[in-house]
């Protein structure tokens, strides 16, 4: 029975892609049928370049060197600054969520820096930091520390306290209540501020490169509005949502490894 439970939404699953498919052709047919019409209503088709006209333009930019060095600009800046946040993140919320005295310190900290938004950080950033380069990671940082901050704390409130009682009866000290118990108890949570995070820095890293950048793919994306260049401006929106797609894919994906003692949907 437990292996036709695992089979069943793997067969679920691939019957789901063609559907998935057939959405994003749909989606794209109605885009060339509204530009080729210059359709002008609500909205105006009537300069609007088509998927034709962008993936032209993609298939000129991927030939040469300079769009992969704005690719591999925009990763690195994003990599750095999430992996920073994810690291500091996790920490301080385990260890907010743990002891009261780091959260009557940090916590008023925190909510207080919370609300502003990370891209508004970019005047504090070109005060602090010498270089651009720099600037760029630390607002990808904050972008994506919070999200992940607040997840970790509030999935560290929710471990039921008949866990850590049960390790302690054993003989259990804090450490091997924290990393048997609070550790995996908070992956879940965990790696869904990660997701979150991702997202919201990938947000921030390409507004401040079209801000204060010199290469990556938002410095790019803003650089070919300059020009009127609306077909690369497309392909800057595509190679982002590409990107984004994939980085937050990976995260999810890490987090179903790191979390394979859950049970799932349809294991039940």
């Amino acid at each position: 029975m437990s292996g036709l439970h695992r089979t069943r939404p793997r067969r679920e699953g691939l019957y789901r892609w063609p559907v998935r498919a057939a959405s994003l052709l749909a989606a794209l047919a109605a885009w060339q049928l509204v530009t080729a019409a210059n359709l002008r209503a609500w909205v105006r088709f009537d300069r609007f370049p088509g998927p034709v006209d962008v993936v032209r333009e993609f298939g000129r930019q991927v030939e040469h060197g300079q769009y992969w060095q704005d690719v591999a600009q925009s990763l690195v800046r994003i990599l750095t600054g999430f992996a920073l946040a994810a690291v500091l993140g996790v920490a301080l919320g385990v260890a907010t969520g743990r002891s009261r005295w780091a959260g009557d310190v940090l916590q008023p900290l925190f909510e207080v820096a919370r609300p502003i938004p990370a891209i508004a950080l970019v005047p504090v950033a070109i005060l602090l930091f010498p270089a651009n380069e720099q600037g760029i990671v630390f607002i990808t940082f904050a972008a994506a520390f919070f999200p992940v901050l607040v997840s970790t704390r509030h999935a560290v409130k929710a471990l039921p306290v008949v866990w850590e009682d049960a390790v302690r009866t054993l003989g259990g000290g804090r450490w091997r209540v924290l990393a048997r118990v609070v550790l995996p108890g908070v992956l879940p949570g965990v790696f869904g501020g990660l997701s979150i995070g991702m997202g919201v820095a990938w947000i921030c890293v390409i507004s401040a490169e079209m801000i204060s950048g010199d290469f990556g793919v938002g410095y790019r994306t803003w650089q070919a509005y300059t020009i009127v260049d609306y077909p690369g401006v497309l392909v800057g929106m595509a190679t982002i949502g590409l990107l984004g797609w994939l980085t937050s894919a990976s995260v999810e994906l890490a987090g179903r490894r790191l979390t394979r003692w859950l049970p799932r949907e349809g294991e039940r």
